[in-house]
């Protein structure tokens, strides 16, 4: 009888698993394995080694937040307002480790050290700035607003996590929502 494969999916999501919890040294092949339950045997099968992994995880997250997400978004139909709202929901609730931002925020920390990684970092943020930009520039119609309002969406986005001031008599859901509001307002 058989034994079924660990789907090579599983490994680059357990990597990007990984990778957000502790950085790309953290991306080991033995640990991947136990956290998998299976035998290191198994990744021999689809990767070369630790490097062909980590490309592979950066290419997977790449086009997972970019394209695929976009698509996704943009699936749903409506007008620009309806799609931000969309886009926000679901960055802002996404457990997916590729669509999570502790993974994003280990891809910054990682690109400040490794300049392959923060070429596809910048292909990245600037393919998620033109989205913003062409949501925001249909909305209210001025270059420069639109300029501002993607650039406070994506600041947010990122930079929310490093904050860890009180929010005062709101909790961290009614600032998000507040948030949210004042940026996407006609």
């Amino acid at each position: 009888m058989a034994v079924a494969r660990t789907p090579r999916h599983r490994w680059i999501e357990e990597g990007l698993r990984a990778l957000a919890a502790g950085g790309p040294d953290a991306v080991r092949i033995e640990p991947l394995a136990q956290a998998l339950g299976v035998s290191k045997g198994g990744f021999y099968g689809y990767f070369a080694n630790r490097n062909a992994l980590l490309e592979e995880m950066l290419a997977h997250w790449e086009s997972e937040i970019t394209d695929t997400l976009i698509e996704r978004i943009d699936e749903g139909g409506g007008d620009a307002g309806d799609r931000l709202r969309r886009l926000y929901d679901f960055v802002s609730s996404s457990e997916a480790p590729t669509m999570g931002v502790t993974t994003d925020l280990a891809i910054r920390d990682w690109a400040r050290r490794d300049p392959a990684v923060a070429e596809l970092l910048r292909r990245v943020d600037n393919r998620r700035m033109d989205y913003l930009r062409e949501l925001f520039g249909a909305i209210c119609g001025d270059p420069d607003e639109a300029e501002a309002r993607s650039r406070l969406v994506f600041a947010s986005y990122i930079g929310e996590r490093f904050m860890v001031a009180d929010h005062g008599g709101s909790g961290p859901e009614g600032v998000a929502a507040a948030t949210r509001r004042l940026l996407l307002a006609p």
